[in-house]
């Protein structure tokens, strides 16, 4: 019977050999064990130099005479040169830990600028500078993300709601005309709408920035819900006098209808927004490998570079004229979508030349 305990010739040495490349569980030369331990042993030897030398030097002029004074004198001086090294040396030695916990200190009252010195601190410790430094400038992005929303937030529901108190206080007058306070209450609706759009997909974009994995998928024709999407804003395209152009291929698709119908309704609600009256429409659906390609395109003012860069950003409104239409979070949803299913949604746009919005999604097989 063949020994399992045994090692093979020529083989590999037993996993449960202690000899087993004992070299592997030392420590690496740049860790930070490896650093306390050489630290350590270069103070002790240098300072038994530096004690050896100095004792030698007290009894060459005969200053250890007393016997009991001569056996204290040698592991007191040593004592003494270690604590002098150690201190001096140390210093140096841990100032990367000492800044470093100075940074955390300033990063815990809410100071994101501070960093650490990173590049001229060896082995662990330069990594877990750099690591700080990263989590530091992350931090600072969040923090500044922060503010922003909270101020562009606060902005966007102080505008509605500002504007219904005014009107809702001009409908106190008697002297005004039945057109007018029709005007008023048109008004009071449209911003009262505006608002509970606003909330929900604040909530909705909240809910889905916490999300990691798509759920609830079935499968479904895409170019049916693309056309049911169209239905929808029927009203909204007819009013502008609107020509669509639809060319839409049979595609199955395996996801979550409801999450996409939201980027479809998104993306032409935008696009019917931003067309002139008379203009014309393009929706595409088209199957591309293993992927379904969709787009959007309008006559609209088209956006510059850094309108198009920003597009994507909550609350960004790069067209003002255009800004008590919506509340800048219809294209965030879009895109954080598309990034749930896997996909990616890209702008195509110039100044008086329209936008192209193409959003790309893998196609994955159902069960």
């Amino acid at each position: 019977m063949k020994n399992p305990f045994k090692r093979e010739e020529g083989g590999l040495p037993a996993p449960h050999d202690p000899a087993r490349h004992w070299w592997q569980n030392l420590p690496r030369r740049d860790s930070f064990y490896m650093t306390l331990w050489t630290f350590l042993c270069g103070v002790i030897l240098t300072a038994g130099l530096m004690a050896a030398a100095a004792y030698g030097f007290l009894v060459f002029f005969g200053l250890l005479v007393n016997p009991f004074t001569r056996t204290l004198a040698m592991p007191t001086l040593l004592m003494v040169f270690i604590l002098m090294l150690a201190a001096g040396r140390g210093r140096s030695k841990l100032r990367p830990i000492n800044d470093l916990v100075h940074a955390m200190d300033a990063v815990s009252q809410g100071d994101f600028s501070v960093r650490v010195d990173a590049e001229n601190v060896p082995g662990d410790m330069g990594a877990l500078a750099s690591s700080f430094n990263e989590m530091a400038t992350e931090l600072g992005g969040l923090e500044m993300f922060r503010k922003d929303f909270i101020n562009n937030f606060s902005h966007e529901f102080k505008t509605p709601i500002v504007s219904i108190r005014g009107f809702a206080k001009q409908l106190e007058r008697d002297d005004l005309t039945d057109a007018q306070r029709r005007e008023y209450l048109d008004i009071i609706v449209s911003e009262s709408d505006r608002l509970a759009n606003m909330a929900s997909n604040v909530l909705l974009l909240s809910k889905l920035e916490n999300q990691t994995i798509v759920t609830d998928k079935t499968a479904f024709a895409l170019d049916e819900q693309l056309r049911r999407a169209i239905l929808l804003l029927e009203k909204q395209w007819s009013e502008k006098e609107i020509e669509l152009d639809v060319d839409l291929e049979e595609l199955e698709f395996f996801g979550n209808e409801e999450m996409l119908n939201h980027v479809w309704v998104n993306l032409l609600g935008n696009a019917i927004k931003f067309s002139p009256r008379g203009g014309a429409l393009a929706v595409r659906l088209r199957r591309e490998g293993d992927a379904a390609v969709a787009s959007v395109r309008d006559e609209g003012p088209g956006m510059d570079e850094d309108t198009r860069r920003r597009v994507f950003e909550k609350f960004y409104q790069g067209d003002t004229a255009h800004s008590t239409e919506g509340n800048g979070l219809g294209l965030s949803l879009v895109s954080r979508i598309v990034d749930l299913c896997g996909g990616d949604v890209a702008v195509d746009s110039a100044p008086g030349q329209g936008s192209t919005f193409t959003v790309r999604l893998p196609i994955e097989e159902h069960p």
